[in-house]
């Protein structure tokens, strides 16, 4: 499988490693300030780059008829308008705000976690979030993905960063700690106790590892999909 790397940072660079262990090859390696490429010479390209370029990068990838994984989060504003272009194109995407196999997991047991809870209202959520200082979006998009599967099994109406009390949102705490891959903690509790579940990365190659099944997987497919479908979670 020949790969285009939009975006070569650190987990870019985690994921060519990743990729060529497992026998495929990186055609093409486009860092932030490129922005004239001819990506038809891979196979699938995989955009972690930055907000600001994603959605040029996606673009251009499903424009050229290549499909493409994206797990750069902060840019899902435009969601509906790559939606549509991939609609159009014919295209084959996926968006995952992570791609860790563990993650991807966590975000099941946190659904099952808060249907099981929602009828005890002496519980209130509330979810944490760590990462390294060069995260440029809060909260993460693994955070707001938690926070949209409590909402839709309780009666909690979105989330918010803002630290006073808001009942009907879940509130959402960001911190930034040099080279911290990534924590995430919810909490649910009472005057009583503390229920508590926690995913914590001890690095980045299970992001980038997803990542590159992601792109072996979308190879021949069509249309817009999620990692619950690459890993058939039902």
């Amino acid at each position: 499988m020949k790969i285009a790397l939009l975006g070569y940072g650190k987990m870019g660079k985690v994921i060519e490693k990743i990729a060529l262990e497992r026998g495929h090859h990186v055609v093409l390696k486009i860092d932030k300030d490129d922005t004239n490429f001819d990506l038809s010479v891979a196979d699938v390209a995989i955009d972690f780059s930055v907000p600001t370029a994603a959605v040029g990068n996606i673009s251009a990838a499903l424009n050229q008829n290549v499909p493409v994984i994206s797990g750069t989060t902060g840019w899902l504003d435009n969601f509906e308008d790559i939606k549509s272009l991939c609609e159009k194109t014919n295209g084959a995407f996926i968006y995952a705000s992570n791609f860790s196999l563990g993650v991807n997991l966590f975000f099941e047991l946190n659904k099952v976690l808060a249907k099981l809870i929602t009828p005890f209202k002496e519980y209130n959520v509330q979810i944490e979030e760590i990462h390294h200082t060069q995260k440029q979006d809060a909260p993460s998009g693994t955070a707001i993905t938690l926070a949209e599967g409590i909402a839709k099994e309780s009666n909690y109406e979105g989330w918010t960063l803002s630290p006073k009390t808001e009942p009907q949102k879940i509130k959402i705490e960001a911190k930034r700690i040099e080279n911290v891959p990534g924590t995430h903690t919810i909490n649910y509790t009472s005057e009583v106790d503390t229920l508590e579940i926690t995913h914590t990365a001890h690095n980045r190659n299970g992001f980038a590892l997803g990542a590159v099944v992601a792109a072996e997987w979308i190879i021949g497919k069509k249309g817009i999909f999620t990692m619950k479908d690459v890993l058939n979670i039902k």
